[in-house]
């Protein structure tokens, strides 16, 4: 059923992604017509454009990042909070990684951090969701949580696998301006 219900909110390859997150995130539980919703309006909103990116995506302009969300939030207004990373893979062991927040009609940016070194770049937007939504959480506002989650995605692929195990500690000695490279 959970196959069924992404499959006819997105199709392809991002229901079948979808689908298998489901039941880890709502485990025993139907999904509800409020979630169905939300997960359509969510869908819904990945097919926004954001102008100017070339095949690359070596040339990311934060002001076309902004107009690509401020279209999302004005067409789903129940958006509060919208963020993404800025990731320009110049090798595939050299990335140039930043990211951007957006709510309360203000957009917060993340300090770029060029030429950072992958090990793997799995888990790095997980791990930047999740800083996010811990600055949030906890109530340090979004210039914060912005730069929580970006520092957090930057240790992420810096170590293998896709966890990082990173300490809080770790993550705000990145934000602060140190090496994301973990210290053991």
């Amino acid at each position: 059923a959970t196959v069924a219900v992404a499959e006819s909110l997105t199709g392809g390859k991002i229901a079948a992604q979808l689908a298998d997150a489901l039941p880890a995130l709502l485990p025993g539980e139907r999904i509800s017509a409020e979630t169905v919703e939300y997960l359509r309006a969510f869908t819904a909103a990945l097919g926004f454009e954001v102008e100017g990116l070339d095949e690359h995506h070596s040339k990311l302009d934060v002001e076309n990042f902004r107009r690509m969300i401020e279209r999302a939030v004005a067409e789903f207004p129940n958006f509060q909070v919208v963020a993404t990373t800025l990731r320009n893979a110049k090798t595939a062991t050299i990335n140039d990684w930043g990211a951007v927040c957006y709510t309360n009609g203000e957009l917060y940016q993340a300090p770029v951090r060029e030429n950072l070194e992958i090990l793997d770049r799995v888990g790095g937007g997980d791990s930047f969701a999740s800083g996010l939504i811990y600055g949030f959480l906890t109530g340090r506002g979004p210039q914060w949580a912005v730069e929580c989650g970006a520092a957090h995605g930057a240790l992420a692929m810096t170590t293998p696998g896709d966890t990082t195990m990173a300490t809080l500690a770790e993550v705000e000695r990145v934000m602060k301006g140190g090496t994301a490279r973990v210290a053991r």
